[in-house]
């Protein structure tokens, strides 16, 4: 077996890079009192109000416990309300506040900042050749993961 020194395994490179991304958008989200998910939240509620807490696990990407915790959070820094469900009483719905909305408007426009200078990095041609290349490395990430349910034991 021939050994890859490990700055040169593709995974290590995109771990690095997701670990700059996540410490840059911490640190500049610490200040506005938002983790990364309250973030993704918040975002995703600016995109589509109303949403269930099942439904904003789903869109990014953690269990309905963790997201039950982190609408609790924002509830009680006012970010966001959360109503009944008209169709299902159990259920409740999602909305930013107008407070949780000048909080998110803050934190993406100092967000938006990293995004532009990345895009200015790159020319055009070359950041669509990036975008090409990682949706392909994140098919065959998804495709590699193996299932919860299923074991390896043999």
């Amino acid at each position: 077996m021939t050994e890859i020194p490990a700055e040169e395994y593709l995974c290590t490179r995109i771990r690095r890079t997701e670990q700059a991304l996540m410490a840059h958008h911490e640190a500049v989200l610490r200040g506005y009192g938002l983790t990364m998910t309250q973030y993704t939240v918040l975002l995703t509620l600016s995109r589509e109000n109303g949403m269930s807490g099942a439904q904003l696990a789903r869109s990014c990407g953690v269990t309905q416990q963790t997201m039950a915790s982190v609408l609790t959070g924002l509830q009680n820094k006012e970010l966001i309300a959360r109503e009944t469900s008209p169709v299902h009483s159990k259920v409740l719905i999602a909305s930013l506040t107008e407070h949780g909305r000048r909080v998110l408007d803050g934190a993406y426009q100092e967000v938006i900042v990293l995004e532009r200078a990345l895009a200015e990095s790159f020319t055009p041609t070359e950041r669509d050749a990036l975008c090409e290349l990682l949706e392909r490395a994140t098919t065959v990430l998804i495709q590699q993961t193996p299932d919860p349910g299923s074991r390896r034991d043999g």
